[in-house]
């Protein structure tokens, strides 16, 4: 997994902006398709230099370079239900920000998210799931018992909460993170994707405005 010598490397506030544009793309349902030629394919076979890592929910509804508009070698992405984090996460998000020096890493949850939804009916009505399933419900519950801590009701506040929570935890977790951002390198962003009408709302965000 190179990384490309050919592609210019944006700071974190272009990359963040490209990434705002495109979205305002696909909520026009306008989308540009950049760099998916077969020329661009021919240029990444040299290596890949992203702008961008984005952890996220595996969910169909939210495919990440459509949602944002971007091509072929622009972002760098890891899905998991529930946008979960594991030791395999963990160290994706690690090659990203260090390996292949992307200057933008976004949390991304999003509307409908089954794995909240899952996990706010394991809390109220149980049962929890058994064998690997659990795993989400475990992950996801502290988010859901923060943001009803803080007096929210809803849903899509509990799936808010759980993005700020992930991106939270993986700046923690991954110490090279902060000193990234702390060197004006990195910009790091958490958001969550609405299905309705197609909108990336930024929920937090350091390193870029």
């Amino acid at each position: 997994m190179a990384k490309a010598e050919n592609q210019t490397t944006l700071t974190p506030q272009q990359a963040w902006d490209a990434l705002q544009e495109g979205n305002q793309r696909w909520q026009a349902m306008s989308p540009a398709h950049p760099r998916q030629s077969s020329q661009r394919r021919e240029e990444l076979r040299e290596g890949q230099a992203p702008n961008v890592c984005v952890l996220a929910c595996s969910d169909s509804r939210a495919p990440i370079e459509t949602i944002f508009d971007q091509g072929l070698g622009d972002v760098f992405v890891i899905r998991t239900a529930g946008e979960t984090v594991d030791n395999a996460v963990l160290a994706s998000l690690e090659f990203a920000v260090e390996g292949l020096g992307v200057p933008l890493l976004v949390v991304l949850g999003h509307q409908y998210c089954g794995a909240v939804a899952a996990t706010v009916g394991a809390l109220d009505e149980g049962p929890i799931p058994e064998r690997f399933q659990r795993e989400l419900v475990q992950q996801v519950a502290p988010s859901v018992i923060e943001s009803r801590r803080k007096g929210n009701t809803t849903t899509d506040d509990f799936e808010r909460e759980h993005a700020l929570q992930t991106l939270k935890s993986v700046i923690h977790r991954i110490p090279v993170i902060q000193e990234l951002i702390d060197a004006g390198s990195l910009g790091v962003v958490g958001a969550r994707y609405r299905i309705d009408d197609g909108v990336v709302e930024k929920l937090a965000a350091l390193g870029v405005n």
